[in-house]
């Protein structure tokens, strides 16, 4: 059944790149500094792909464009911010994101807008 079916789970704070596959990119985001609505110091947005967010536990709130604009998230609803679309996300303590984008997303493909 191994060879057959991988499981993959993630508990620790903040993003991790869980799973990768044929140039995509399963991740977590669970609640940390980074998500921390006081805590927050940048938008970002990736260059070569799309960025699907799934509510999977707790509160969430995408926030999208340098205008900020909140977009409070639903569980189990499907969340796909374009390609080139300053964004970032808001978390409670308990929540958990389910990410799906390019496997070779990184900081090269990638801008930072820093605001505070």
């Amino acid at each position: 059944m191994e060879r057959e079916v991988e499981i993959f789970e993630y508990n620790g704070p903040n993003y991790d790149p869980t799973m990768n596959s044929d140039g995509w990119r399963v991740a977590f985001l669970n609640y940390g500094d980074q998500t921390e609505r006081t805590k927050l110091k940048f938008l970002e947005r990736h260059h070569l792909t799309d960025e699907v967010f799934v509510l999977l536990n707790g509160e969430a709130t995408l926030i999208i464009g340098k205008d900020m604009k909140h977009l409070p998230m639903e569980k189990g609803k499907i969340y796909n911010v374009k390609r080139d679309v300053w964004h970032s996300v808001f978390m409670t303590p308990e929540s958990k994101i389910l990410i799906v984008e390019n496997h070779n997303t990184s900081p090269e493909n990638s801008e930072y807008y820093y605001y505070k």
